[in-house]
């Protein structure tokens, strides 16, 4: 069952083409919380024949896995992936790093700071407030959550986390609602529920 949105924007990988990259202009700055600094995946590729250049993010999220978006597979090398799922735009890979940050389910109101990449490949912030939580009939897991915030191109794939650090989720699409925009990430149960879908079980 697809989760695709209506009118729903997936974050397109930040695009840098002829040296003029695309960039809300946030400033440069590092992740303070040293879990998810040592989870963060920046991801860099070559698109339209090696023209251009993209920029997107992963987290790992257990030894040696990690998650990103199904669009940012251009990004990556296919021998290193796991598994797609695209009814969610998730994506699963092999990494080196063998973070598994500790996570947490978001709360409506909560205050939530999301990580992406910007134009020279350096780190961006986005910071802002749950305002939905979307859940699915007959799943286990909710299909996503909201929050409005100013995250947009480049956040493709980045963790999303909570006020103490936590790590609840992983962005996918915006939506732009007059002056606000709406940021959509899949909450961790449900990136874990793809993964364990993902993986086959092991045997008794």
């Amino acid at each position: 069952m697809t989760r695709s949105l209506s009118s729903l924007v997936l974050i397109p990988v930040l695009l840098a083409v002829s040296g003029c990259a695309v960039s809300s202009g946030a400033p440069a700055a590092a992740i303070a919380q040293p879990e998810i600094a040592a989870a963060y995946l920046p991801l860099h590729g070559r698109v339209h024949l090696g023209v251009d250049s993209a920029d997107g993010a992963a987290v790992a999220i257990a030894p040696g896995i990690a998650v990103t978006n199904a669009h940012n597979a251009d990004l990556l090398d296919p021998k290193n992936v796991i598994a797609t799922r695209r009814d969610y735009d998730l994506l699963f890979f092999r990494t080196s790093k063998n973070a598994a940050p500790q996570t947490a389910a978001p709360i409506i109101g909560q205050g939530v700071t999301a990580y992406g990449q910007g134009a020279d490949s350096e780190l961006r912030v986005a910071h802002g407030t749950v305002r939905e939580i979307k859940q699915c009939p007959g799943c286990t897991a909710p299909a996503y959550f909201v929050f409005a915030g100013n995250a947009g191109p480049g956040f493709s794939g980045g963790p999303v986390l909570n006020g103490d650090g936590r790590l609840i989720g992983i962005t996918f699409g915006y939506k732009d609602e007059g002056h606000q925009r709406l940021i959509y990430a899949y909450d961790m149960a449900r990136v874990r529920a793809e993964l364990s879908a993902a993986r086959p079980a092991p045997a008794r």
